[in-house]
């Protein structure tokens, strides 16, 4: 590469990073670490006070501590901690599982595209940072990057010729925190057993942990603090982007069964879905679509909470660079565009107040109708889906002389991992809500 190009690219990334860094300084709203708060004062309180867990109220809030014993345990290192280190910590944990995510989901398509890794990590980073539910994990001090990063460890340990740990990632990221339990579900539908005995058993296992060091919490929080939803905060806060949500801004009175309807309805769709993206070994896809499902049936699901959107948005953008022909490619990467902007718009709180009218009950629920688009529409089977991340596949092809990025350019299926694969010749937030 010229120099020139080298300086180009040098000023670009420049611009870049100051233009993300005035935007995260001075546009959002910052969350204040009210999370991370809440964890710090609870384990202190538990460990060194002798109080009990889920007792805890963070002072001038109704909030306490919301997560399973095993997260209080994951979280005890903060009660040796002050607040200003505790606020550190949290940075840096955070800081290192995006560092994570964003190699894990970038460094294939950098390879398979030529893209200069430096200039690539670098716009993608700052793309990354701007996502509203990245800067509110950050800001709020939220474990949810960490329980993203751990998720898609085994989606990476599934794609090894060699994977005795697949599953573990999953089970832990379940064991803080019950929504990710949603991927154990995944690898049922796409029928990797051993994957899945994994993470119900190191779940199980991180919960019988949990029960064996503190019987007394884990009793309360199986027994009452799961089922008191006051805890979380008000259902119909405008920071709930999912199915609950939606149904508790139409009404308060609605029938319970409705949302059962709708999360029924929303689990045919993904477990047809995931079938097809088993079908055509398009792992990554059938990750991805099960992220997305999390957001969308979880009856809380916070702005934050939407990192397991990201996959996704990964997914259709990658697609869209691949697709032909012309009209289809402009099509996905005008529907990534949006997708990403949507997402980094906050748009949702400009009805944090109330929503009235077809405009209100629409704007104040984008981001389900987001979800709702990529589980319908997210593309699956292409070469993208295949070659993204597939280290078996890449290893595969090493051993048999198929191509580089799999078996995505083999001329004829292959079975991999007793699964077939079809090839293509195209291819202002209230500081109190968090959980």
């Amino acid at each position: 590469m010229s120099r020139s190009g080298t300086a180009r690219r040098v000023a670009v990334l420049a611009g870049a990073v100051t233009a993300t860094a005035l935007f995260l300084a001075y546009v959002p709203a910052h969350r204040g670490w009210f999370d991370v708060g809440v964890y710090h004062g609870a384990v202190s309180s538990w460990l060194r006070d002798g109080g009990a867990l889920y007792d805890y109220v963070r002072p001038g809030t109704h909030y306490g501590f919301t997560y399973p014993p095993f997260a209080a345990l994951v979280l005890s290192p903060l009660a040796l901690l002050a607040w200003h280190p505790a606020v550190a910590a949290s940075v840096l944990v955070n800081a290192g599982a995006a560092a994570l995510v964003l190699h894990w989901l970038l460094a294939p398509v950098a390879r398979r595209a030529g893209w200069r890794r430096w200039y690539a990590f670098g716009l993608a980073g700052c793309a990354f940072a701007v996502l509203e539910p990245v800067r509110d994990t950050v800001s709020f001090g939220q474990v949810n990057l960490v329980l993203l990063a751990l998720v898609l460890a085994d989606w990476r340990a599934l794609g090894r010729v060699s994977k005795p740990l697949a599953g573990v990632g999953i089970g832990l990221a379940a064991a803080i925190k019950l929504t990710p339990a949603v991927f154990i579900g995944y690898l049922l539908v796409s029928r990797q057993w051993r994957a899945a005995a994994a993470a119900t058993g190191t779940a199980l296992g991180a919960t019988l942990l949990a029960m064996a060091v503190a019987p007394g919490t884990s009793r309360v929080f199986w027994t009452e603090a799961l089922w008191d939803t006051g805890r979380v905060g008000d259902l119909a806060y405008v920071s709930n982007q999912s199915l609950r949500g939606v149904l508790a801004r139409i009404g308060p009175d609605l029938p319970a069964t409705l949302w059962l309807v709708a999360v029924l309805a929303v689990l045919a769709l993904w477990a047809g879905r995931v079938r097809r993206a088993t079908a055509v070994g398009d792992r990554f896809g059938g990750f991805a679509l099960t992220g997305v499902l999390g957001c969308l049936i979880s009856p809380v699901t916070w702005v934050h909470h939407l990192v397991w959107l990201i996959p996704a948005l990964a997914r259709l953008a990658d697609a869209a660079r691949c697709a032909e022909p012309r009209g289809r490619r402009r099509a996905l990467l005008a529907a990534a565009g949006a997708s990403y902007l949507i997402l980094c718009s906050s748009l949702v709180w400009l009805w944090w107040n109330g929503a009235h009218g077809i405009v209100g009950f629409l704007g104040a629920n984008a981001y389900v109708w987001l979800a709702l688009a990529l589980l319908a529409g997210l593309p699956l089977g292409d070469r993208a889906g295949r070659a993204l991340g597939d280290r078996t596949g890449r290893a595969l092809g090493d051993r048999t002389g198929l191509p580089r990025g799999g078996l995505a350019g083999a001329q004829a299926g292959q079975v991999q991992q007793g699964q077939p694969v079809a090839v293509h010749a195209q291819p202002a937030d209230h500081p109190g809500r968090h959980g």
